[in-house]
C-alpha cells in the first residue's frame, strides 16, 4: 500500500483559532480523507507552536508558567478540531520530548556541516510573525503582515548559512515543478531566491522559553528553526525509533498559508539539505480567508470563530462552504449571506432533496425496502459515475477540492433531473410498471451512496448518516475506490432504507441575519461619551487630558466589551475601565502609553469604579487607542 504523508502548519497557541485557521485544517483533512478512500496509507499531522515570545507574554499576563499555559490551551485547540471532524493521526507539540530531540539533532548536524556560526545581529524583528524582517521588506516602516513597527534587535546570535543554498534550491525547484504549488507561489519564491538570500539568525539570547542551543544554554533555538522541524519530529527523527520517519518521509505535501511559504520553500528545504535529509515532495500555499472583504484581525473585531458556525449549523456545512466555495490556492471570502446561499442551494435543495425524495418514494411505494427490478445493466447514471470517478480522482490529485466537489454535485443534479424526466409517481399508478419503478429507485439509491462516498472527505458526518441509512455498516472511509475508474456501488435489493428525515433542513435567512448581527455586534464600539451641543472654549479648558502608561490590562468578567486598565498616571496610579475589548487583547496594551481624561467624575461600571476615560479614534468599524508620539513621562498634561 502506498503511503501519503500530509501536514498543516502548527498553530501559535497564544489565541484560539478563527475560521481562517480552520480553513487550512479542513482543506488538509479533505485531502487526507480522499487519499484514504483511494487506498493510501495516510499519515496526517497537525500540532501547536509553543516556543515563542508571544506565548511567554500571554502566560505571564495570566499569571502562569509558559508550560502550564500551553497545557491549558492545547485541549481547547484539540476540541475545536474534533468539532470540525479533523481526522489527524498525530498531534505534535513543540514542547514534546520527541520534538526537542529532533530539533537538537538537526541543529547538531547543521553545525557539524559548518552551516551554523555565531555573529552579531542588528535588525528588525516582528513579534507577531516571530521573524526577523529585512529593511527592504518593510512597508512604510511596518511589518507587511501586521502593519506594526517591528522591534530593533541587537544581539549575538547563531546564524544559518542560507546564502549557501540559493543555487541548490533553484536547481531543485526547476527540476521539480510540483515542489511549490500553486504556480503563483512558485514564481514568488523563485524571484525571492534569485534576488539573493542572506544568512538568517537561528537563535535568541536572554530568552529561556525554548530549546537550548546544543552546548550553549545562553541561547535558545529560534522559533522557525524549532517550529519547522515538527514535520520530522512527529515521525521520530533523531530518536531511538525512526521506523515511521523511514516509512513516511519525505512528506507528500505541507499545507500552509501563503504568508509562510518562504519559510517552508526556502528555509526548511535548505535546513534539510544542510543535514543530508530529503526535502518534502511538495508545499501547497493556500490563500487567506477574509470576512466580508476584510482581513480578520483582533483590532477590527471581525474575527469569526469556527465554533460560531458549528454550534449553530454543525461542522459539515462550514466544511462544505470552504471546500466548494474557495478555489484552493486563492483567497476566499466568508459572509453569512454567501454561506447560507451555498448551503440552501447545494446541500438543502440538491443533495438533501435527492435523498429525501428517494427515501420517501421507497417508503411510499415499496414499504421502505428496496424492491426487485427488471432492466438492462448499466444505464445513463452508471456511465455518468464512471466518468465522474475519473474526474474526481484527478481533481483530488491536483488538490482542486472545489472542482472535485462540484463534479459530485453535478452528478446529484443529474439524478434530480432524472427524477423529473421519469416521474416515478406516475409509474407507481400502473401495476404493470412496478419493475420499471423499482429500477428507477435502485438507480437513485446507487447515485446517493456513490455521492455520499465521494462527498465523504467534504461532509463526513452527513455522508456517514446517508451511508448507514442505505444499509451499509461501519465508516464510509473504509470503502476504498479500487481502481482508476472507480467502482459503482449498488444497494442490494431487499435492503431496508431508513427514513432519516431532512439531512440538510433549509436555513431561513432571518436566522442568518440574527446570527450575523450577534457576531458583528462585537465590532460595535461602546460609547463612553454623551453627545452634547457645541462645546465652548472655557468648558473645553476644563477637560484635563494626560498621558499614562498601562502597567497591566485584563478582561472584565461577564463583559465582552470592557478591559480593566491599571494606569501609571504620574500621580500614584488609577484604574480605568475601557470599552475596547473587541479591538485589543489585554497583552497588546501592557506597556503602551495612552491619553486619558484625568478629571472625569469616577463612575461605577460592572460593580467597579472607573477613574477616567481612555481616548480612542473610531473609524468605520475599527478603533485605535490614541497614543503620544514617542515616550512621554506619565502624568504629562496634553494642551
Amino acid at each position: 500500500m502506498s503511503t501519503f504523508y500530509i501536514t498543516t502548519a502548527i498553530d501559535y497557541i497564544n489565541g484560539l483559532p478563527h475560521i481562517g485557521t480552520a480553513y487550512e485544517k479542513i482543506t488538509a483533512d479533505c485531502i487526507a480523507r480522499a487519499k484514504r478512500l483511494l487506498g493510501y496509507d495516510v499519515r496526517f499531522c497537525m500540532g501547536t507552536d509553543e516556543h515563542s515570545i508571544n506565548v511567554k507574554k500571554k502566560a505571564t499576563d495570566e499569571g502562569l508558567e509558559p508550560q502550564a499555559y500551553c497545557d491549558r490551551m492545547v485541549p481547547l485547540f484539540e476540541e475545536i478540531w474534533k468539532n470540525l471532524h479533523i481526522s489527524y493521526d498525530d498531534f505534535i507539540r513543540t514542547t514534546d520530548t520527541r520534538h526537542k530531540v529532533a530539533v537538537t539533532e538537526l541543529f547538531r548536524r547543521s553545525m557539524a556541516k559548518g552551516d551554523i556560526y555565531t555573529a552579531d545581529y542588528k535588525g528588525w524583528y516582528c513579534e507577531g510573525c516571530e521573524a526577523f524582517i529585512q529593511e527592504k521588506d518593510l512597508v512604510d516602516g511596518k511589518c507587511p503582515n501586521h502593519m506594526k513597527v517591528p522591534s530593533w534587535i541587537e544581539e549575538t546570535n547563531y546564524f544559518f548559512r542560507l546564502s549557501k543554498y540559493g543555487e541548490p534550491l533553484l536547481k531543485h525547484i526547476r527540476a521539480n515543478p510540483d515542489f511549490i504549488r500553486p504556480e503563483t507561489r512558485r514564481n514568488e519564491i523563485v524571484r525571492l531566491i534569485e534576488s539573493g538570500l542572506d544568512d538568517i539568525s537561528v537563535s535568541r539570547s536572554g530568552f529561556d522559553w525554548g530549546i537550548p542551543v546544543p552546548g550553549d544554554s545562553g541561547h535558545v533555538i529560534y522559533v522557525w528553526f524549532d517550529a519547522l522541524t515538527n514535520y520530522i519530529s512527529s515521525l521520530g527523527f533523531g530518536g531511538n525509533d525512526d521506523a515511521e520517519f523511514r516509512k513516511y518521509w519525505p512528506a507528500d505535501v505541507h499545507i500552509v498559508g501563503k504568508d509562510i511559504t518562504r519559510f517552508h520553500c526556502v528555509i526548511w528545504p535548505a535546513m534539510l539539505m544542510s543535514c543530508g535529509v530529503e526535502v518534502p515532495k511538495s508545499v501547497f500555499g493556500h490563500g487567506f480567508i477574509y470576512h466580508s472583504g476584510e482581513k480578520m484581525s483582533k483590532s477590527l473585531g471581525n474575527i469569526v470563530s469556527p465554533l460560531d458556525i458549528v454550534g449553530k449549523f454543525g461542522a459539515d456545512p462550514l466544511r462544505y462552504f470552504f471546500l466548494r466555495e474557495v478555489v484552493n490556492g486563492q483567497d476566499g471570502d466568508f459572509t453569512f449571506e454567501r454561506f447560507i446561499d451555498r448551503y440552501n442551494s447545494d446541500l438543502a435543495n440538491d443533495l438533501g432533496n435527492l435523498v429525501s425524495r428517494t427515501v420517501a418514494m421507497i417508503h411510499k411505494y415499496c414499504g421502505g425496502t428496496l424492491p426487485l427490478y427488471t432492466r438492462p445493466s448499466g444505464g445513463r447514471l452508471y456511465e455518468y459515475f464512471l466518468e465522474l470517478s475519473k474526474k474526481w480522482k484527478k481533481e483530488i490529485e491536483w488538490y482542486n477540492l472545489s472542482g472535485a466537489c462540484q463534479s459530485v454535485m453535478d452528478y446529484v443534479k443529474e439524478a434530480n433531473k432524472y427524477i423529473e424526466e421519469n416521474a416515478p409517481w406516475n409509474l407507481a399508478k400502473d401495476p404493470k410498471r412496478t419493475g420499471e419503478l423499482a429500477g428507477i429507485l435502485c438507480d437513485l439509491s446507487t447515485v446517493i451512496v456513490n455521492s455520499a462516498r465521494l462527498l465523504y472527505p467534504f461532509i463526513p458526518e452527513s455522508s456517514n448518516k446517508i451511508w448507514r441509512a442505505f444499509g451499509y455498516t461501519g465508516d464510509i472511509g473504509d470503502s476504498f475506490i479500487k481502481n482508476e475508474y472507480g467502482v459503482s456501488l449498488q444497494v442490494p435489493v431487499d435492503t431496508y432504507i431508513q427514513n432519516i428525515g431532512p439531512i440538510f433542513p433549509r436555513i431561513e435567512s432571518d436566522n442568518v441575519i440574527k446570527m450575523s448581527e450577534n457576531i458583528n455586534k462585537n465590532k460595535k464600539e461602546e460609547k463612553n461619551y454623551v453627545e452634547a451641543d457645541i462645546l465652548q472654549f472655557p468648558d473645553f479648558m476644563k477637560v484635563d487630558i494626560r498621558v499614562g502608561t498601562v502597567t497591566a490590562a485584563e478582561r472584565v468578567e461577564k463583559s465582552d466589551k470592557l478591559l480593566r486598565l491599571f494606569v501609571d498616571d504620574g500621580m500614584g496610579g488609577r484604574k480605568i475601565l475601557a470599552g475596547i475589548a473587541q479591538h485589543y487583547m489585554p497583552e497588546e496594551l501592557a506597556g503602551k502609553q495612552v491619553l486619558f481624561v484625568a478629571n472625569l467624575k469616577p463612575r461605577r461600571m460592572m460593580g467597579e469604579i472607573s477613574e477616567g476615560m481612555v481616548l480612542a479614534a473610531v473609524h468605520g468599524e475599527g478603533l485605535n487607542v490614541i497614543v503620544p508620539d514617542g515616550d512621554v513621562p506619565p502624568g504629562t498634561k496634553v494642551s
